[in-house]
């Protein structure tokens, strides 16, 4: 479970860059409520990390930018009452958050024109709604 964060096949961000925190969660717990730090919060500095080459450290600043604080990305989980399981759930967010941020942007649409059949459809539907409407107005004399 230790060990470096995998985003993608190329970025690996070193174990040394991630911060972990600990604290007590809320909610429903039993005895175990008051003693253990099942609460994990994940922290990752975007601006000096090594994982990112400079185009996507850029994005990923311009894609985050609401949800960093100073250049750092937080991430926490508090869904499980075990720490272990909180800390992958951490470390799955961070990941995944982070693949999306860097992911280069989608190919432009080429725009391309209707079809032959598509235009004819179009009009004789048009023809059809002008004609019932046509039939429904009452005669002018």
């Amino acid at each position: 479970m230790v060990g470096p964060l995998r985003v993608s096949r190329s970025v690996i961000v070193p174990e040394r860059e991630l911060r972990w925190r600990f604290s007590r969660s809320s909610g429903p717990g039993g005895q175990s409520v008051n003693t253990t730090d099942s609460r994990v919060e994940l922290s990752l500095d975007l601006t000096s990390t090594t994982a990112l080459g400079p185009v996507q450290r850029a994005r990923a600043l311009e894609r985050l930018a609401g949800r960093l604080v100073e250049g750092v990305l937080t991430v926490s989980a508090s869904e499980q009452r075990s720490q272990l399981q909180n800390r992958e759930a951490a470390l799955e967010r961070l990941a995944d958050i982070l693949a999306a941020a860097i992911a280069p942007p989608p190919p432009k649409r080429r725009p391309t024109r209707p079809g032959r059949g598509a235009v004819e459809r179009r009009l004789a539907e048009k023809r059809r709604r002008g004609q019932t409407k046509k039939l429904r107005r009452a005669e002018e004399d």
